[in-house]
């Protein structure tokens, strides 16, 4: 993503939160973004588009502060599963979505609404896989049943915590008491073999995902773009790691461990930088190819 295009979204979505996702009109975003009406449907369609583009980049944010979390650590480390969990609601506050997410359900719009009922099947989808990851293999066929029971005692007591005067914790305490909670749970399903939401609904969880798979190919092409464009001497230590992640995903047996690390590596480099965004992007990308090989 261009930072011309970064800036528009920023500019819509402090502008959604405002003035409310109905009462902002596409005017009123060309009018503080100072672009033409050419230019917007240049990057949107639509206005519903431009707010499912902000809500795909808080999912990129999110996966790359997950991603992360993990690299050199145990995936079967509870503690890291309960920061990783903790990085939505974080990200949610931070962004201030709760009032985007609260507008799209009073909107009525089926496109947002869908959008976002897709993007609650990703969440439960990752929940699963890293329940699998902590509880072992034995619990594959009850992790989907565990990751909505997580999910839902988090919102209802996080429902309960906003509408009394009763203080419930931090979010890392919350997290922390829901999976104790799954301690307990788990290997009773196990035990009893206790099943409700079987290979159908993992099924249709897996049919509503559309997650783009990225080639070594079209990282690698992205990466030389993102090279050609640097300033002559801007940040050397950063051409450097871009040369190696090439070389690397040119391989027939390309090192993964070291790929992560250095993508990393990379994406720290251009913090601060005009950069940073695309390069953001570009670690999000190696990351997701690596956790699909």
């Amino acid at each position: 993503m261009n930072e011309r295009k970064r800036q528009v979204l920023l500019t819509a979505q402090r502008l959604f939160i405002e003035k409310g996702f109905s009462a902002t009109s596409v005017q009123d975003i060309l009018e503080e973004s100072t672009i033409s009406k050419g230019t917007f449907y240049n990057y949107f369609s639509s206005k519903n588009e431009c707010l499912i583009a902000i809500l795909e980049h808080v999912n990129d944010e999110t996966f790359i502060r997950r991603r992360e979390l993990l690299i050199g650590q145990d995936p079967s480390d509870k503690q890291v599963l309960a920061e990783q969990i903790a990085v939505r609601m974080q990200v949610n506050k931070e962004q201030n979505l709760f009032m985007l997410f609260e507008a799209i359900f009073h909107s009525g719009d089926e496109e947002l609404r869908d959008f976002v009922k897709k993007n609650h099947f990703k969440e439960l989808f990752w929940l699963r896989n890293r329940i699998v990851d902590v509880y072992g293999h034995l619990a594959t066929p009850f992790a989907l049943d565990a990751g909505v029971l997580l999910l839902g005692m988090m919102q209802h007591i996080n429902h309960i915590g906003s509408t009394s005067s009763q203080h419930l914790g931090s979010i890392q305490e919350l997290i922390q008491y829901v999976i104790r909670r799954l301690d307990a749970i788990i290997p009773h399903l196990i035990e009893t073999n206790d099943q409700l939401l079987g290979d159908e609904s993992y099924t249709i969880l897996t049919n509503n995902m559309d997650d783009t798979v990225y080639t070594s190919q079209e990282i690698a092409e992205q990466l030389e773009g993102f090279l050609s464009n640097l300033n002559r001497g801007q940040t050397e230590r950063g051409k450097e790691y871009i040369l190696f992640l090439l070389e690397e995903l040119a391989k027939t047996s390309p090192r993964f461990s070291l790929i992560e690390s250095i993508s990393r590596s990379f994406m720290e480099t251009f913090a601060g930088t005009s950069d940073e965004s695309e390069a953001r992007e570009i670690a999000s990308k190696i990351w997701s190819y690596l956790d699909n090989h």
